[in-house]
């Protein structure tokens, strides 16, 4: 039988040396960082909590891979930018990868192989994705130390393209495609809520359903927090104001303009244009109205932004039941809710929660689940051991670039498994404060 050698990487010489390469470095990773993952799902139980709120659907004397196993494998592999199920055909033998799943490394036995990890994700049930979903309210709480006076619930909307036949993909007009409507709840950077929807609903819908429950939760444990809605205008349903209304929670959403609103902004407008036509200066004013639309069930009030640039004129709305003044609502209470945009693109292009290419449903549910997981493992890294440092603000594929992806050579004896990082890896001052941060207390 005629023996196939693999042909080695070769690339141009230096000098007179020729340079090649070859896949026989022997037990080597290149993702050694991942362990201070490890260390922050130690401190905080993500993975453990959420083994315990999914009801194993496996047939127990047919099962070599626990649950809590299979989890921190995918959702490690997802943080560090392994978005395919696929990628644990050699992940799985990976000395880091057989760590952070508490296993001794051996190549003889791996971890869970791709199919494995398919057939849980379309096995789990309705109710273990929602008992998945309270884990990132869980996290949320446990993340406070010290009671919080207030909490601002931002709710937005994203497409998630898709481009097979998944059940309840639908097109979508304004996106010009086929996609789902995820549904994220975030406070600060914490994420509260990755709840997939169909593209041929409502972009509020459930959206009240969901702020019950999130307020219910957040006041059993803060009875006396001050809870605060904000979205854009395309969750401004007179339903929701009045239930917040009626249960104490202020709010402040984006209302879509129409001509009743214009024609009330209209002096306000014209007097912007004016003092823009004198001073040649970007006007911006700030006024309030009171205004219903016809399907409301009463008057609200109605904060005006009246800006006339260069381009024109840019008035725009807010309904609001805050006490502040009119700037202040817009400028202090409902500009900064753009910053969860960045946090929707962290969901989505650092951690692959559009990777739904499952035909069921409820497994695409289940991986924008592992994707949130995968989050709330990264956003504590951020938050609490990078908290002082120039990466405190960093987006998670520039943590996972700059601490996470070293390579290491890992040796193993009776007493010690020791991984040999690069003497020119250029963070190795912080990576070391990383590991007493997160050591146990």
């Amino acid at each position: 039988m005629t023996e196939c050698n693999r042909k080695s990487p070769s690339f141009s010489s230096l000098s007179r040396r020729t340079i090649v390469a070859d896949f026989q470095g022997g037990r080597l990773t290149s993702d050694a960082g991942a362990l201070l993952l490890r260390e922050v799902d130690r401190r905080i139980g993500l993975t453990e909590t959420l083994a315990e709120r999914i009801a194993d659907p496996r047939d127990p004397a047919k099962t070599t891979h626990d649950l809590r196993s299979i989890l921190v494998q995918r959702i490690c592999g997802i943080a560090m930018g392994y978005e395919d199920g696929n990628d644990h055909h050699t992940l799985r033998t990976d000395p880091v990868f057989q760590i952070l799943a508490d296993k001794t490394p051996d190549p003889e036995d791996p971890l869970a192989s791709p199919s494995t990890i398919s057939r849980l994700e379309n096995a789990l049930s309705r109710e273990s994705l929602a008992g998945m979903a309270g884990v990132l309210v869980d996290q949320f709480i446990k993340a406070h130390r010290r009671t919080p006076k207030e909490l601002i619930l931002d709710f937005d909307a994203t497409d998630d393209a898709v481009h097979g036949n998944q059940e309840k993909r639908f097109f979508h007009g304004y996106y010009d495609h086929y996609c789902f409507l995820p549904l994220y709840v975030f406070c600060g950077d914490h994420l509260l809520c990755a709840y997939l929807r169909p593209s041929n609903i409502d972009a509020a819908l459930h959206t009240r359903a969901i702020l019950k429950l999130l307020v219910e939760r957040l006041r059993q444990k803060w009875p006396k927090v001050r809870v605060i809605f904000r979205a854009d205008s395309g969750f401004c349903r007179w339903k929701t104001l009045r239930w917040c209304e009626k249960h104490g929670v202020s709010y402040v959403v984006g209302l879509a303009r129409n001509k009743v609103l214009e024609r009330l902004a209209g002096p306000f407008s014209r007097k912007a244009k004016q003092r823009f036509a004198r001073t040649g200066r970007k006007q911006r004013r700030f006024h309030e109205v009171r205004y219903a639309a016809g399907t409301w069930d009463r008057e609200r009030r109605v904060i005006v932004k009246a800006e006339h640039l260069l381009q024109g004129p840019n008035c725009r709305f807010l309904v609001t039941n805050l006490p502040d003044g009119p700037k202040s609502v817009y400028d202090r209470w409902y500009t900064p809710r753009g910053d969860m945009e960045n946090r929707i693109k962290e969901q989505q292009l650092g951690l692959f929660a559009d990777r739904t290419s499952c035909h069921a449903f409820e497994a695409n549910q289940f991986r924008v689940l592992l994707a949130g997981a995968a989050y709330v493992l990264l956003s504590h890294l951020r938050r609490f051991g990078l908290k002082g440092t120039k990466l405190a603000k960093a987006q998670v594929d520039t943590i996972r670039l700059k601490l996470l992806k070293i390579a290491a050579r890992v040796t193993m004896s009776v007493r010690r498994i020791v991984l040999h990082l690069s003497s020119s890896y250029p963070y190795q001052s912080l990576f070391t404060r990383l590991t007493y941060r997160l050591a146990p207390t």
